[in-house]
């Protein structure tokens, strides 16, 4: 399995940018903090995003955004100028949603609140909606396991 989730703040503005096919894609990139023997320490990592998920970074995120990211490790490699052969590992972003947001003195959100794409969200032609993920709904006086209401005079205990 390969999947990476990660908590901590943008490095850098996601630009848009379209690939020769005409899909969307964005890389930026992500500070992690790490408490370790009671040192802290900041991890950087690639962050990579295709299609809507890019286009949702491009519109909401900037530089500082705290964002929560699920996504798989994706290795590549290629040769600089001078020939040296480089590696890399990047994480392709399958999901993100913001973290906390930052509020101004005067109480207002400087972030959209609430966000979150995915590859396959469906988003309305307006733009990016702030639909929450919807709760099936619940049913009266009925048990957890959507049996038949239970008479406390028929339990055994």
């Amino acid at each position: 399995m390969n999947k990476v989730f990660l908590s901590g703040n943008l490095t850098r503005d996601p630009e848009v940018r379209y690939s020769q096919s005409g899909k969307a894609f964005v890389k930026m990139g992500i500070a992690v903090n790490r408490h370790y023997k009671e040192k802290d320490s900041v991890e950087f990592f690639n962050l990579t995003a295709w299609e809507k998920t890019a286009e949702f970074c491009g519109r909401y995120l900037k530089k500082g955004s705290r964002v929560l990211v699920e996504g798989r490790l994706q290795t590549s490699s290629y040769e600089n100028k001078d020939g040296v052969k480089i590696n890399s590992v990047d994480i392709m972003i399958e999901n993100i949603e913001f973290g906390s947001s930052k509020q101004r003195s005067d109480g207002v959100n400087d972030d959209y609140s609430g966000g979150r794409s995915s590859g396959n969200n469906d988003y309305s032609n307006s733009g990016y909606s702030n639909r929450r993920e919807q709760t099936p709904p619940r049913k009266n006086n009925y048990d957890d396991f959507g049996g038949e209401p239970i008479d406390p005079e028929d339990t055994p205990f």
